[in-house]
């Protein structure tokens, strides 16, 4: 332990008490980093002399904020349970707010507080990835790190606060809104976006956990990727692939990376597939509340994607038929092509966007059902009108929910900086409860006008 932490020390010295006696983080007037100049977690792998200076100079133009312990738990009201917004594989995140009253030059904002939890299955190496990549790396489809905390054991990421949370929680959570078929494309579109700005970097960067919980959504449902802690730079000179450790979640992985451990470009574009088709079918990747044949979701639905005929089947019934039918046929092509076997078959992201481009603008989507009632003698004898006729879809059996804001998984747990006994910890999102798809059927005339009942 003494020495791994003389090595942190060597690598951040600004992470312990007393290398620095000013709070206010080091400035270094300097223009934004070159993707060719970006440096890379390798680089930081050996502490030198120069570390802390090349650090500060890549890091610097990006105005990241070096934000201290207490000021973090000043913002979140110590971690407090009211400020919870959920937990995933790298910890605890809690809301908080900044603003120049804080530190001078602070924009006044609401920010999510993301925690390293020492217990968890991410660790020091995931933390650095992430304050390496995020700290350099800008585009609006790439959520922003504004700052991050490093001191004694403590690793903490400070981000923008996205109040629609993740696509998982928006197209999963039970009893929610259905996700219109336009706001589906946008979130693919951005999503996509995100993916081809890091494919076409002038040092490419390999994502390797693209999954609905990393895409993050603002009130506009603008897509953000985040989670950049299983990045990794890509293949350089004349080499094809990276081989590395097989990472990532069950699922999501391209087939011949979880074999081979090689990995790609295409390793991401695969992963977009699995999203696109979660996005066309309203089901998880793998879902264990299934019959067995349709457990893998992939497995379950690619053969079907090519036939229009079964196209139906598979998309998501909480659409109620209203999205684009020639839309759809096109992103499941895309999606069939994304999911291909053979990495050579799968298009670029750049591709990718081109086509999911105009898909959300298509004005084929069907209007909503037409619902008319014949009135018989009772109903004429006990109403005035002779008709009733109604222009608008059911109600959702969502419509009285709030939108939870909700950053990563909704497992309550005690804050390891709170003041109170640690908790069990829960299971991965992969085996939390299976969320059910509800279809909403039409009501009779006798109940067209009562809301649904929630249990």
């Amino acid at each position: 332990m003494t020495f791994m932490k003389g090595i942190w020390k060597s690598m951040l010295p600004g992470c312990y008490k007393g290398e620095y006696p000013s709070r206010k983080p080091k400035r270094v007037v300097s223009t934004k980093p070159i993707c060719s100049q970006r440096i890379s977690v390798s680089d930081l792998s050996f502490p030198s002399t120069t570390f802390s200076e090349d650090l500060s100079m890549s890091l610097a133009g990006t105005n990241l904020h070096v934000f201290t312990l207490a000021e973090l738990k000043l913002i979140t009201q110590h971690f407090s349970s009211s400020n919870f917004l959920g937990e995933g594989g790298f910890g605890p995140v809690h809301k908080g707010f900044i603003d120049d009253k804080l530190r001078h030059g602070l924009k006044p904002q609401p920010v999510a507080v993301k925690l390293l939890d020492l217990d968890g299955s991410q660790g020091h190496k995931e933390w650095l990835t992430e304050v390496v990549f995020l700290g350099q790396l800008r585009h609006p489809h790439l959520v922003k790190l504004i700052g991050y905390c490093c001191e004694e054991d403590h690793r903490l990421l400070v981000y923008e606060y996205l109040p629609r949370g993740s696509l998982e929680n928006q197209l999963f959570r039970r009893f929610s809104a259905s996700l219109p078929w336009s706001t589906r494309m946008k979130i693919a579109v951005g999503a996509a976006k995100g993916l081809t700005f890091l494919h076409e970097a002038e040092k490419q960067v390999i994502y390797r956990d693209f999954k609905a919980s990393n895409i993050l959504l603002d009130s506009d449902y603008n897509a953000k990727l985040s989670d950049f802690g299983l990045a990794k730079d890509g293949p350089e000179g004349d080499d094809t692939h990276v081989s590395t450790r097989v990472m990532g979640t069950q699922g999501y992985a391209a087939p011949e990376y979880v074999m081979t451990g090689h990995l790609t470009a295409m390793s991401d574009v695969y992963s977009f597939g699995v999203v696109l088709l979660e996005l066309l079918t309203g089901r998880r990747s793998v879902d264990k509340s299934k019959v067995p044949r349709e457990q893998n979701l992939v497995e379950w639905a690619r053969p079907m994607l090519n036939d229009p005929r079964k196209l139906g089947r598979i998309m998501d019934p909480k659409l109620e038929g209203q999205y684009s039918e020639m839309g759809s046929r096109k992103a499941a092509a895309l999606a069939y092509q994304c999911l291909s076997h053979r990495p050579r078959n799968r298009p670029t992201m750049s591709a990718v966007v081109k086509v999911l481009d105009p898909l959300q603008d298509f004005d084929d989507i069907p209007i909503g059902p037409f619902v008319y009632t014949v009135p018989n003698e009772s109903n004429n004898n006990n109403n005035n009108s002779g008709v009733e006729s109604s222009f608008s879809p059911s109600p959702s059996p969502n419509k009285e929910k709030k939108s939870g804001h909700h950053h990563h998984h909704r497992h309550r747990r005690p804050h390891p900086l709170a003041k109170s006994p640690k908790s069990p910890r829960p299971h991965s999102h992969l085996n939390s409860e299976n969320e059910r798809h509800h279809t909403n059927r039409r009501s009779s005339s006798s109940e067209s006008d009562s809301p649904p009942s929630h249990t």
